[in-house]
């Protein structure tokens, strides 16, 4: 930076801004303690090998132990450093510098970001004199700081991008997704361009959280071959992968499933086309090749090329659907089968994945039908009753179902003194109580959608007269007689909204969500299930949304319900639309 000349005004760059590049600057001779703090505070957020610049306002053990890679606290504005406090150094060793600002989230060593309610951070830079390279004179340097990394939102966002990595669900052939964060360039401890860094992320394994629920079937040690910083595809768009174990340790169908878990995980990368893997043992020998058609068939969801239809429900209790009507119109289409007639009126529906069969919660919120949506049938009877009688009222009887990819449906029964979350297998089968070791009397479910891969369920919940996201992790386990399922490891997913009123997935680990952020106006965003969300995240503004639905892929509309509007619909890129003049509870399958 100049220290002279004249003062001229210059555009700011967006924060968040991925182009911007911040280099480190090493101290001056002479720096003052102020500037030291100052310089190293800067210096963190830069992409300098190794963080050397940084570790030059360090004293020589502290450069040695500090470790940047082991966690990173995100602020949300950069750490504001306060003057020196004396008192808190009575032997004048040196200065103290208290570090504040409110932390948003954390990143752990695995990469896994947890968005967390802000919080105060209130940590200390402690600096003293060390003498320098030629032993007679001293300069200012830091001896004390806090673990890891400390970044301001806007810087953080700036250098990390969200990958999914994507792992098995126990003992079954789909694969989920696991949100980690990486850097949007070289690494600067490891020196892996980021497509490396992802590869060796998902050979690592899978979160801490998601660790329960999934399987990593290749050998445990399995990494990359040492040495191995970029990784970049062929003019065949085939990517090779070193590894560095021996053939006779992954050959076969473990190598086909790690082939197909990093088909799938690269396909989130925007700077790397790949449409083949080429797995390599320690001596370079091709042990399997796969390709994205091969890869396809793990997916929870398949892309079939189709557009997917959207389902309301229209003020007489009868589900409808909303067709492409030519030149961007949308009419409405009558649904066969009693969900479609009105036998019983419905106060919530969901449409299984396949688009052949829907669920619905009668008006009352006491019964729970499953019928064919493309041919007509008769009323069923319930496959599930809610324990809380008509008194009760809807809001404290069934709530809106939800289907999971394999054809399980899922609802949570809100009656007082018997609150549980239900499984009825196969849509039709015996249903099972849910374990929720977390649902107590003053805990109580809104709503829930499960995701497609069946192992995550996003959860409105009730405590404290507040409503907040949470995202569940869903285990089974073989019992004696039946699976016992259940739902644990609660974590929040949008914990600087004050209050959440709806929730749908929109991929494999986003969310969009309708909800107010303490003191401000309803919003509608895209939130990744970690927590983590960017600038342009928010979505146009709506008033009075009740409802919202998004599809699996980002080419087909968002669908909501406003009480002002009735059904509207967002295409990408445009406005919302209204498209039908009342109405509710919008779905898409799923």
């Amino acid at each position: 930076m100049p220290d002279s000349g004249d003062v001229q005004a210059v555009r700011g760059a967006n924060p968040g801004d991925s182009q911007v590049r911040v280099y480190a600057v090493a101290p001056r001779d002479n720096a003052n303690p102020d500037d030291i703090v100052d310089g190293f505070l800067e210096a963190m957020t830069s992409d300098d090998p190794g963080f050397a610049t940084a570790r030059k306002y360090l004293t020589q053990k502290a450069a040695k132990n500090w470790k940047p890679e082991q966690s990173i606290t995100v602020l949300s504005t950069a750490p504001d450093r306060e003057p020196a406090d004396r008192h808190a150094d009575p032997e004048n060793r040196g200065r103290a510098y208290p570090i504040s600002g409110r932390t948003i989230a954390t990143v752990d060593s695995r990469h896994a970001y947890q968005a967390i309610s802000p919080v105060e951070y209130a940590q200390a830079i402690h600096v003293v004199q060390e003498p320098v390279a030629n032993g007679k004179d001293k300069e200012w340097r830091i001896d004390t700081l806090p673990p890891g990394l400390v970044l301001g939102e806007a810087d953080f966002l700036r250098n990390y991008r969200s990958v999914n990595k994507y792992y098995f669900a126990s003992g079954e052939n789909r694969l989920v997704a696991d949100p980690v964060y990486i850097r949007q360039r070289q690494d600067p401890v490891t020196r892996m361009d980021p497509v490396t860094q992802t590869v060796k992320s998902l050979l690592a394994g899978p979160t801490n959280w998601l660790r329960p629920a999934v399987d990593a079937p290749f050998p445990s040690g399995t990494g990359l071959k040492a040495g191995v910083t970029t990784l970049s595809t062929d003019d065949q768009s085939t990517l090779k992968v070193p590894l560095n174990v021996k053939a006779d340790r992954f050959g076969g169908e473990v190598c086909r499933r790690l082939a197909a878990q990093l088909l799938v995980t690269l396909g989130d990368l925007p700077s790397v086309r790949v449409d083949q893997v080429e797995l390599q043992d320690v001596d370079n020998n091709v042990v399997c090749r796969l390709g994205k058609a091969q890869a396809a068939e793990f997916e929870a969801v398949r892309d079939t090329g189709q557009a997917e239809t959207p389902y309301f429900i229209d003020d007489d209790g009868r589900m409808k659907a909303l067709q492409s009507g030519g030149k961007d119109t949308v009419q409405t289409a009558d649904v066969p089968g009693p969900l479609g007639r009105g036998a019983e009126p419905l106060g919530s529906i969901a449409v299984a994945r396949g688009g052949t069969r829907a669920a619905g919660v009668s008006k009352d919120g006491g019964s729970l039908y499953v019928s064919s949506i493309t041919t007509e049938q008769e009323q069923p009877p319930a496959v599930f009753r809610s324990a809380a009688g008509a008194a009760a009222g809807p809001k404290n009887r069934l709530s809106q179902p939800s289907w999971d990819g394999q054809g399980n449906l899922w609802v949570a029964d809100r009656a007082k003194g018997h609150q549980r979350l239900v499984l009825v297998p196969d849509g039709d089968g015996k249903w099972i109580e849910v374990h929720t070791p977390w649902l107590t009397e003053d805990t109580r479910v809104e709503s829930l959608r499960v995701s497609a891969d069946g192992v995550r369920i996003a959860l409105l919940i009730t405590r404290d007269g507040r409503t907040t996201l949470q995202i569940g992790r869903i285990e089974r386990q073989d019992g004696m007689d039946e699976q016992v399922v259940s739902v644990d490891g609660l974590q929040p997913a949008a914990p600087r909204m004050e209050s959440v009123s709806s929730v749908s997935w929109a991929g494999p680990s986003r969310l969009v969500v309708v909800g107010r952020e303490a003191g401000g106006v309803q919003q509608i965003r895209y939130l990744q299930t970690d927590g983590s969300t960017s600038a342009s995240s928010v979505l146009p503004g709506l008033n009075g949304v009740n409802g919202v639905a998004a599809p699996h892929r980002e080419t087909e509309p968002l669908i909501a319900s406003s009480g002002n509007d009735g059904i509207v619909r967002l295409m990408p890129g445009a406005n919302w639309q209204p498209v039908v003049k009342s109405g509710n509870e919008p779905v898409y399958p799923g």
